[in-house]
């Protein structure tokens, strides 16, 4: 770790939340990768932070006003009430209503700003949220199990004092809301690589698909078929990256590290190692630049714990 301050955001409230039964997202894996970094004895390494949750205002420096009013208002006692509501913004379905919902995306949302800040004002080299990564979330529509893009939301606080912002995914499914909240932005680039094909979720991030205006060749997609393994996503990550990174010169980076895309995840395809999936982080951070590390998807829960906390 050398001497390199990092800072670590985690709310001990986040293992409460519960998407239903069923439903294969478990914010409890990230209180199970928080109690392996406590064993572990990694603590002595970090600047442990309760997030402050996010507000409102900081909600909407990217999602619409009447979403943020929506997801603040509903509940699964008056959601058939809001029916109509419900249509409009996608919130049904993979994307359920569920008790205290709004402080579930207060909390991560909170984290992954307070985290950028952090960043920005230099009081951290590297600084972790694993409750964040919600890269399906859009505007004004919910999609993914995801109901705010913290992603969106700390890339914005980033620019604010950096020029350029690389943003990098590794989750199994197509960084998709990010990338559409920069399609026409040349600040930030985009990187994902993810499956596609077979009707894949969320069937977007195909080679050809590279940004709009002046944000063209600023969208960057590796799509990938099932059964990647460590040497055949390493032999594409490292020389893309490499060239990424002589090109873009970013001044910052964010890292989504959705830990799907180990092999078992319940939703994945992949065959990547926990090993070889940190091997993206290692190279990531050898560049020295101000990196922020966000979780995303995962289904294997203790695979995921596992991951997160090799990573930390």
């Amino acid at each position: 770790m050398g001497d390199r301050k990092v800072t670590y955001y985690y709310d001990p409230d986040i293992g409460d939340f519960y998407y239903g039964q069923g439903h294969p997202m478990k914010p409890h894996r990230v209180r199970l990768a928080h109690c392996l970094v406590t064993r572990y004895d990694l603590w002595r390494h970090l600047d442990i932070v309760r997030p402050r949750p996010a507000r409102k205002c900081d909600l909407v420096e990217f999602h619409s006003p009447d979403y943020v009013d929506f997801l603040r208002a509903v509940t699964p006692g008056n959601q058939e009430e809001l029916a109509a509501a419900l249509k409009q913004f996608s919130v049904a379905g993979d994307c359920p209503i569920f008790d205290r919902m709004y402080q579930y995306c207060q909390i991560y949302a909170g984290a992954s700003i307070g985290a950028a800040m952090q960043l920005n004002y230099g009081r951290a080299d590297i600084a972790i949220n694993w409750a964040g990564g919600m890269h399906h979330a859009k505007k004004a529509e919910a999609s993914g199990f995801c109901y705010i893009n913290d992603i969106v939301l700390a890339i914005l606080e980033l620019l604010k004092v950096h020029t350029r912002v690389l943003y990098v995914d590794i989750d199994v499914h197509h960084g998709d809301g990010v990338e559409e909240a920069f399609l026409t932005s040349d600040r930030v680039m985009t990187v994902s690589f993810h499956k596609y094909g077979d009707n894949f979720f969320p069937g977007t991030g195909d080679l050809g698909e590279c940004g709009l205006a002046a944000g063209r060749g600023y969208a960057v997609n590796v799509p990938l078929r099932n059964g990647m393994d460590d040497a055949s996503y390493e032999g594409l990550f490292r020389p893309i990256m490499t060239a990424i990174m002589e090109r873009f010169r970013p001044e910052a980076i964010v890292l989504q590290s959705g830990a799907d895309s180990l092999a078992g995840d319940k939703l994945g395809v992949f065959n990547l190692s926990i090993p070889g999936h940190g091997r993206c982080h290692a190279f990531l951070r050898a560049f020295g630049l101000p990196l922020l590390v966000l979780g995303g998807g995962g289904y294997k829960v203790k695979n995921v714990a596992r991951c997160w906390a090799y990573e930390t």
